[in-house]
């Protein structure tokens, strides 16, 4: 039972340190989404609004998986 104790504490720490690495990846990605769709409405060209898009594809793709 004096090991169970501290390994459940430990474990609980572990889960809640990782949920903070989480938000803290979601909060870096939204913010990086929010710069791309700013410069996107102060216009570009062509090439430049393909890459953009494909861009943001990406970080939704990340937002989705890091923003649970």
């Amino acid at each position: 039972m004096k090991i169970l104790l501290p390994a459940i504490v430990l474990l609980l720490a572990a889960a809640d340190s990782h949920g903070a690495d989480n938000e803290l990846e979601c909060e870096k990605v939204k913010q990086k989404i929010s710069r791309i769709q700013s410069k996107m409405r102060s216009g570009y060209s062509r090439a430049e609004g393909e890459k953009l898009e494909a861009e943001l594809r990406r970080l939704r793709a990340l937002r989705r998986k890091a923003c649970r």
